[in-house]
Order: structure tokens, then C-alpha cells, then sequence
């Protein structure tokens, strides 16, 4: 595996929610930055061998937005 994507969403009690797709990885955090550190903990943690662990993280962040008319 040379990619791993993370889903990026606002959790409803604030701050984000990161889930991997294809593989049982969740983690969460307040702040972006933190998010990031997580999710790179995480991907170590769940890919203990070097080799086998994914060369890339990539994000992709949905946001719900609701506006007045």
C-alpha cells in the first residue's frame, strides 16, 4: 500500500473526526494540527512494520454548511 486517505468531517460536539477509508482506523482531535498528529499515530500504531505502512496520508475533508435565504 503506498496511500492511505482519511475522510475529514467537524465532529458535532466540536473539533474533527478522522476515519480511513479501507481500513479500521478512527481518531479524533480538537484542532487541525492535533488532527494531523493523530492521524499519524494512528497509521503507525496500525501499520507497526515500516515496509507494510503507507508512504502517504492524504486528507480529504468534507464540511456541511447550511445558510439562510
Amino acid at each position: 500500500m503506498t496511500e492511505i486517505v482519511f475522510l475529514i468531517q467537524d465532529d458535532p460536539d466540536g473539533g474533527y473526526t478522522a476515519r480511513a477509508l479501507g481500513e479500521s482506523i478512527i481518531t479524533e482531535a480538537d484542532d487541525m494540527d492535533k488532527l494531523r498528529e493523530m492521524i499519524r499515530d494512528a497509521v503507525r500504531c496500525h501499520f507497526p512494520d515500516k515496509q507494510a505502512r503507507p508512504k502517504v496520508i492524504r486528507l480529504h475533508t468534507v464540511r456541511d454548511e447550511v445558510i439562510a435565504s
